[in-house]
C-alpha cells in the first residue's frame, strides 16, 4: 500500500517515524479550530444556531488571556467564537484595530513543544516561548503572524 504522507510503501507504519531522510516529520494532525473574534458573543452564538443549527459544545472564560469563548463542533474540528473580557486582552485589541473576523487558526499537534521548536527552527516567531495551558484542558502555544505568512497560529495539544 502506498502512503501519501511519506511516499513509502508499507502496510502498517507511522509516517512520522518512517519519513525519508531530509524531510521534516509531519507534526500537524488536523485543524483544531478556526477562531473568529466578535464583539457580542451571545449574538454570534445565536446567529450560528439559527443559520447553521450549530450548538455550543464547550464554553469557557480563559482568565489568563482575558477571553470568553464558545466552541461549536464542526465534524472533528471547532469554530471558536471569542470576545475579550478586559481592555488589555489580545482579542479586545484585535477587535478595536481590525473589527470582527477571523483571528487565528488552531492546528492540532501531538506534541506542542516539539511543534513549537520545529516552527522556530524553520524561521517562525514564537509568541509563547514554551507551551502553556489552554481551554478544554489543552496545551497551547501561539506563533506570530509575521513568521507564518500573515496568519496567527495556535498549536493545540489535547
Amino acid at each position: 500500500m502506498w502512503c501519501s504522507s511519506c511516499g513509502q510503501t508499507s502496510s502498517n507504519h507511522s509516517p512520522r517515524l518512517n519519513r525519508p531522510t531530509g524531510r521534516p516529520p509531519v507534526l500537524l494532525t488536523q485543524i483544531d479550530h478556526v477562531a473568529i473574534a466578535v464583539h457580542d458573543l451571545e449574538a454570534a452564538i445565536d446567529y450560528h444556531r439559527r443559520a447553521f443549527g450549530a450548538e455550543v459544545h464547550h464554553r469557557e472564560v480563559v482568565e489568563r488571556d482575558g477571553v470568553d469563548e464558545a466552541l461549536l463542533r464542526i465534524g472533528e474540528s471547532y469554530l471558536q467564537l471569542t470576545t475579550g473580557t478586559r481592555p488589555d486582552s489580545a482579542i479586545t485589541t484585535f477587535l478595536a484595530k481590525r473589527g470582527e473576523g477571523i483571528h487565528h487558526i488552531g492546528y492540532r499537534v501531538e506534541d506542542c513543544a516539539e511543534a513549537l521548536a520545529a516552527i522556530v527552527a524553520a524561521g517562525g516567531r514564537a509568541i509563547d516561548l514554551e507551551p502553556r495551558p489552554g481551554s478544554r484542558g489543552t496545551t497551547v502555544a501561539f506563533v506570530h503572524p509575521k513568521g507564518s505568512f500573515g496568519t496567527l497560529i495556535e498549536l493545540v495539544q489535547e
